[in-house]
């Protein structure tokens, strides 16, 4: 089962995106996602990171950059709100693989995850 890190502040994003994803896919959840880098050391099988854009005492951009010099291969999805759109389009120009807008569906976050994970498989195989 894959192994996604879900790094949003707000608790109802948390829990709404572990009741979409956890029948599919293994999830550590935190919310503090300037613990990103050090989870993703600590735990090496993390295919995804679902990282909120805005984030408290920091900025998402440079989580982002942070997360992808380290750890070139794992893949990061930006959750962003509505205001901050074009900050996320921002995000994939230095590295995310996609973002997706809040408030978000079901089938939008499980297609993206999916999509990410099929592309890293192109990758490694």
């Amino acid at each position: 089962m894959s192994k996604l890190l879900i790094c949003d502040s707000e608790e109802g994003i948390r829990e709404s995106l572990k009741l979409i994803l956890s029948d599919f896919f293994e999830l550590v959840i935190i919310s503090d996602s300037t613990q990103c880098t050090e989870i993703i050391k600590n735990t090496p099988d993390i295919q995804i990171v679902l990282l909120d854009i805005k984030i408290p005492k920091s900025s998402g951009l440079q989580i982002l950059s942070d997360l992808k010099t380290k750890f070139p291969n794992v893949n990061v999805i930006i959750i962003s709100d509505p205001k901050n759109a074009a900050t996320a389009a921002e995000a994939v120009r230095l590295g995310a693989s996609g973002y997706i807008i809040k408030p978000f569906r079901s089938d939008e976050i499980l297609s993206t995850v999916r999509k990410n994970l099929s592309e890293k498989d192109t990758e490694l195989g």
